[in-house]
């Protein structure tokens, strides 16, 4: 079943804190620079609409879980940002919250769609991740350099 909704808007990455799944290492201490907002540019260019319209032909939910999903803010959750101790692109993908049984929203869910919803989020996220890699790759071949320092310099100099 195709999902038909309409794409919301991709998530606002300025004035996030320290990712989730983030751990600090003693070589890079201070120095952290997650690229987010070269990543929310390439989500705002469509990498955003096409990971989403590509999760859409696949996903388990249905136009009522999406409207719950949006209502929750959870669209706006998603985190995508450059882990500098790895080198390589992640996501932190939301989840409901845990209160979900006292909220409006959520009340008729049961915790076996809770799951689901959970799970369709998290497979958003690696289709937005795997978009936002192409689009990398697009802008490595396109520049001859890698993501990184020689592409966008230090930051905060």
């Amino acid at each position: 079943m195709v999902l038909n909704v309409e794409v919301p808007e991709p998530p606002d990455l300025s004035n996030r804190g320290m990712p989730r799944e983030f751990e600090l290492q003693d070589e890079t201490l201070g120095s952290e620079d997650f690229y987010r907002e070269d990543l929310e540019d390439l989500l705002q260019e469509g990498a955003w609409k096409e990971g989403f319209n590509e999760w859409a032909e696949y996903t388990d939910l249905d136009e009522e879980h999406v409207r719950i999903v949006s209502d929750l803010g959870l669209f706006q959750s998603f985190d995508f940002y450059w882990d500098p101790t790895e080198d390589r692109l992640r996501f932190d993908a939301p989840t409901i919250p845990d209160d979900w049984r006292e909220r409006d929203a959520t009340e008729s869910l049961d915790s076996s769609t809770v799951s689901m919803i959970d799970a369709a989020l998290r497979d958003l996220g690696r289709a937005v991740h795997e978009t936002l890699e192409d689009y990398l790759d697009r802008n490595d071949e396109a520049s001859d350099f890698g993501w990184g320092e020689e592409t966008y310099g230090k930051r905060g100099e």
